[in-house]
This record gives C-alpha cells, structure tokens and sequence, in this order.
C-alpha cells in the first residue's frame, strides 16, 4: 500500500471502526472520510458552501444534518487538521517571505554577488539563473 493510501486508512480509522466490517458499511465510511478530507482542504468560505450543497444530496433533512456535521464532519476535519497540518487550507497558509525566483527580478546585481533573495547563495546559483 503507498503512503498516501496509508494515511487515508489512518485519517479514516475512527469511522471504520463504528463499522461492523461489512463491505457496504467500510465502503460508506471511506466515502464520509474522503468527503470530509476534501472539505478539509477548503478555505472556509467554499467549505461552508459545499456543507449547504451536501444536506439534499445526503437525503438528511436540517436536524440530522446538523448532527452528522457537529458529530462526524466538524471532528473529522480538525482531525485533518491535526494529522496534516502542512496541508491547511489556502486562505490560512503563510505567504512565503522569500521573493520568488525570476531572472529579472534583481536587475544589475552582478552574478558574483549574494543574491538579494537572502538564500545565501551567489546571484548566478540562485535567482540570476
């Protein structure tokens, strides 16, 4: 199994545990994990939106969908949260501080010198290439 379908198995674990081993109940908890790992990766803003867009397609009415996202999604994405936190939503990533690498970003800075993006490295190993 790769890495990446361990982690699902290990980020999906505590819904198949509440399932009795049956296929059809591992296969709904994979697609509840899956769903909620997708929600997890969505600025808030978007995941608040799709949420609104799943209750008709879970076929729950507003009480029982409220109880599945306070009981089953909410814990699931902060488990997300917890378990992968390098991989947080967009709007909540720090923006890098290093500038990004373009050849005329520091226009007469001789190859030699260190390069003005603070790597440490000269100019024509860095940002100069």
């Amino acid at each position: 199994m790769g890495l990446m379908a361990e982690s699902m198995i290990a980020y999906a674990q505590p819904l198949l545990d509440k399932t009795d081993g049956s296929h059809e109940q591992v296969q709904y908890a994979l697609s509840i994990a899956q769903m909620c790992w997708n929600l997890a990766l969505l600025p808030e803003k978007e995941r608040i939106e799709s949420l609104a867009r799943m209750q008709p397609a879970l076929g729950m009415n507003e009480e029982e969908f409220l109880d599945f996202s306070e009981t089953v999604i909410v814990p699931m994405i902060k488990r997300h949260h917890e378990m992968f936190p390098n991989m947080s939503p967009p709007d909540t990533r720090q923006a890098s501080t290093r500038p990004s690498r373009d050849k005329t970003r520091y226009p007469g800075t001789g190859r030699n010198e260190p390069c003005p993006c603070g790597s440490g490295k000269k100019y024509k190993r860095c940002c100069g290439r």
